[in-house]
């Protein structure tokens, strides 16, 4: 219980509602002062993005050159697909569900949040898009070359950037999304809202299943066994990442699910499991679309076109495979396309970031589970190639 109260998301739910009281019963005085740190630490949030899109896509693909095997390739290639698939469904459920939740936009009746004090811009060294195709040509350079110099930098930057994501991103947060609470409930826009949202948690939990019974049927399909052999081993694992909430801690107990089962073969398991504890987030990707399909709707009054999502979710299909690490694991490290490709504000990026963390146990589960669909996956196809 100790270590609950410690957590991000116990820090994220005492933000969310302190926020909301103050929001409520705040002057415009107060409310003013609450606004300028919000635009203070929005403004370093952003700085830090394309730090992180750099510091994790990078050493990502010039890792790739150590572990140049056609089984890790058929592994990267499932997961992502893995990925955009639970993705896009969630795009066709967003855009058949979102609209029926009965989602009202009204910003006339809504207070106007008073000017800020004062602003301090940080401009970010790149825009999101540069530094994501400066990660993707660096990488592939690097593993092009084989340069070890570059490969140990970029692991180095790597650390530096998850220090600055766990020392100073993460602390600020809390801070954050309260500040952006407080002046959401001011205006009173989030508090009419708060059972959509409640809505679409459960809707996405549902979605984990439906996706998982998909990938289960398509590793039975291409292994010829039955999937059941391996996915009813794995309620122990799903409850201990809905405990922990992180795919590393839930590593042991997925090992050990998974060995129970007569269909995976020893070493393909212990290869895929590992490492798609690290590389396969369908769970995570799966929510966020839903989300910030919800999340447009309720802020901006409209879900965004199908050729910004589709690309969002291309993308976001690239950082689930590079978010490893990141505390906050997919959404920390995909805020550049949120920013950039669906054009969310502070006040959306904080209502993502708060919604996802209050699911993120069950995202976690999906993924943890979905990592033996694909083990059964890699065994037909290590059987059949002779591998």
């Amino acid at each position: 219980m100790k270590k609950f109260f410690k957590s991000l998301i116990f820090k994220l739910l005492v933000a969310i509602a302190l926020g909301l009281v103050i929001g409520l019963f705040a002057s415009e005085p107060v409310i003013n002062v609450i606004n300028t740190i919000k635009y203070v630490l929005g403004q370093v949030i952003f700085f830090a993005v394309p730090l992180i899109i750099i510091g994790f896509i990078a050493p990502s693909i010039a890792r790739l050159k150590n572990n140049a095997s056609k089984l890790l390739g058929y592994a990267l290639i499932i997961a992502y697909l893995s990925s955009i698939g639970a993705a896009f469904m969630s795009t066709f459920a967003g855009y058949a569900i979102v609209p029926k939740l009965n989602i009202v936009n009204n910003t006339e009746g809504l207070k106007k949040l008073p000017e800020i004090i004062f602003k301090l811009d940080i401009p970010p060294v790149m825009s999101v898009m540069s530094a994501l195709f400066f990660s993707i040509l660096i990488g592939l350079a690097t593993a092009w070359t084989k340069s070890e110099l570059t490969e140990k930098l970029l692991d180095e930057f790597q650390n530096i950037v998850l220090d600055i994501v766990g020392k100073v991103i993460i602390p600020i947060l809390p801070f954050f999304i309260a500040s952006t609470f407080a002046t959401l409930a001011y205006q009173g826009s989030i508090t009419t809202q708060l059972p959509v949202f409640l809505k679409a948690i459960v809707i996405v939990i549902i979605g984990h299943f439906i996706w998982l019974t998909v990938l289960y049927l398509i590793g039975g399909a291409i292994s010829g066994k039955n999937p059941m052999r391996v996915f009813k081993y794995y309620g122990p694992a799903y409850l201990t990442a809905v405990g922990t909430m992180s795919s590393a801690a839930t590593l042991p107990v997925a090992l050990k699910c998974a060995k129970k089962s007569d269909i995976l073969r020893d070493d393909i398991r212990d290869f895929t499991i590992p490492l798609c504890a690290n590389i396969h987030l369908c769970g995570s990707v799966l929510t966020e679309t839903f989300f910030v399909m919800t999340i447009s709707q309720v802020l901006y009054g409209k879900m965004p076109p199908v050729s910004t999502m589709i690309l969002f979710v291309l993308l976001l299909g690239i950082f689930a495979i590079g978010a490893p690490g990141v505390p906050g694991g997919t959404v920390m490290a995909s805020l550049g396309i949120v920013t950039g490709v669906l054009g969310f504000n502070d006040a959306g990026v904080a209502l993502l970031l708060s919604i996802f963390a209050l699911q993120d146990s069950f995202g976690t589960a999906c993924n943890v589970t979905g990592d033996g669909a694909i083990a059964l996956m890699l065994t037909g196809i290590a059987n059949k190639k002779g591998m």
